[in-house]
C-alpha cells in the first residue's frame, strides 16, 4: 500500500506562503535585491509583551542629538523590535476610553473635543513612535519628529487643497475619481516629505520611513478631526482603527522610496522622482489610496470590509520589505566603512 505524502490540510498554508514569498520577492526587487523577505510578526513585536522600565523609555526619547547619535559602526543591524509605541497607544486608548465614559455616562459635551483630538491622534501618533523606534541610526530627535508631525501634517493638507484647486477629482466614489484623489493627496505629502529629507540632510531608508510616517500621521490626525466635525462621532470611531493602514503607512512608503531613489548623499531633485526605485513605490501608495476610496460595487466586499483589510495587509507587507531593505543598507554601509 502506497503512502499519500501530500497532506491536503497543508496545501492552503503552502499556497499562502508561496503567495507571500512571491509578493515580498517582487517588492524586494524594487529595492535592489532579488530574494523573498521573511515576515516574523511575533519576533518583531516580541518586546511589546515584556516589562520595560522608565530608563529604557527615556533612553529612546533622548536620541538624535550630537551626543546621543551613535556612530555608523555602533548602529545595530539586528531585527528591529519596537515596543514603546504600544505603551503610547495604551495611554492614548485609556484616555479616549475615559473621555468616552465621561460623555456617555455624564452626558458632558465638554468631553467631545477631547474625544475628537485623542481619538484622531491615538493610532497615527503611535505608529509614528513605532517608526521613531525603528530608525536604528537614531539621528532624528523627538523635537524634529514632532516638528515634521505638526508642520508637515498641516503643510501637506495645504498642498492638498492647492492641488485640488488645480486638478479635478470628482466625488471619489468611482474608480477614476478615487485615483485622482490618491494622486493628489499622495503627491502633496510627497512634496513635504521631500522638503524635510532635504532640510535635515537625511540619507538612510529608515530616515525616509520615519519622515514619511510623521507627515502622514499628522495629515491623518487633522483630516480625521475635520471629518469628525463634519459627519459626527461615528466617523471618529471608524477612522480611528482604520488609521493602522492608511496615510501613515502610505507616506512612510513614499519617504523610503525617495531615499532609495536619491542615491546616497545627493539631495532630492526632480530626477529623483523619475527613477524606477521611486516610481514603483509611489505608484503603489497612490493605488492603495485610490483602492481605499473606491467603492467597489460588490456587496460582500463592502459588507465585511474585505477591501480595507486587503489594502492594510498589502501596505504592511511593503513596510516590512522596506524595513528589511533598511537593515540590509546598514550592513552594506558598515561593510564599506570597515573596508575604507
Amino acid at each position: 500500500m502506497t503512502q499519500n505524502l501530500t497532506d491536503p490540510k497543508a496545501q492552503p498554508k503552502k499556497h499562502r506562503d508561496n503567495l507571500l514569498d512571491d509578493a515580498t520577492k517582487e517588492l524586494n526587487e524594487w529595492t535592489g535585491d532579488d530574494t523573498a523577505v521573511e515576515i516574523h510578526l511575533f519576533r518583531m513585536f516580541s518586546e511589546v509583551f515584556k516589562r520595560h522600565d522608565k530608563d529604557e523609555a527615556d533612553a529612546l526619547f533622548i536620541v538624535g542629538t550630537k551626543t546621543t547619535t551613535p556612530s555608523l559602526s555602533a548602529v545595530s543591524s539586528a531585527p528591529v523590535k519596537p515596543w514603546l509605541f504600544s505603551r503610547v497607544l495604551a495611554l492614548l486608548g485609556l484616555s479616549f476610553g475615559l473621555l468616552t465614559l465621561l460623555f456617555l455616562v455624564f452626558h458632558s459635551d465638554k468631553a467631545v473635543p477631547g474625544m475628537v483630538f485623542i481619538g484622531s491622534l491615538a493610532v497615527p501618533f503611535s505608529l509614528a513612535i513605532m517608526f521613531f523606534e525603528i530608525n536604528v541610526y537614531q539621528n532624528i530627535s523627538v523635537f524634529q519628529a514632532t516638528q515634521v508631525f505638526l508642520i508637515g501634517g498641516i503643510a501637506s493638507l495645504i498642498a492638498t487643497m492647492i492641488l485640488y484647486q488645480i486638478i479635478p477629482s470628482g466625488n471619489g466614489v468611482d474608480l477614476w475619481s478615487a485615483i485622482a484623489i490618491g494622486f493628489i493627496e499622495e503627491t502633496a505629502k510627497l512634496l513635504i516629505i521631500g522638503y524635510f529629507i532635504n532640510s535635515f540632510r537625511l540619507n538612510y531608508i529608515f530616515n525616509g520611513l520615519l519622515i514619511g510616517a510623521c507627515v502622514g500621521a499628522g495629515f491623518a490626525v487633522f483630516e480625521t478631526s475635520g471629518y469628525t466635525g463634519e459627519f459626527g462621532l461615528v466617523t471618529l470611531f471608524v477612522r480611528s482603527w482604520q488609521a493602522i493602514g492608511t496615510h501613515t503607512i502610505w507616506s512612510a512608503i513614499i519617504g523610503a522610496a525617495i531615499v532609495l531613489a536619491k542615491e546616497g548623499r545627493q539631495p532630492v531633485q526632480g530626477k529623483t522622482m523619475v527613477r524606477p526605485k521611486f516610481l514603483r513605490f509611489y505608484v503603489l501608495a497612490v493605488l492603495l489610496h485610490a483602492a481605499w476610496d473606491w467603492e467597489i460595487p460588490i456587496p460582500i466586499v463592502s459588507d465585511f470590509d474585505l477591501q480595507k483589510w486587503l489594502i492594510i495587509i498589502v501596505g504592511w507587507v511593503a513596510i516590512f520589505v522596506l524595513i528589511d531593505a533598511g537593515l540590509r543598507e546598514v550592513r552594506t554601509l558598515q561593510g564599506q566603512h570597515i573596508i575604507n
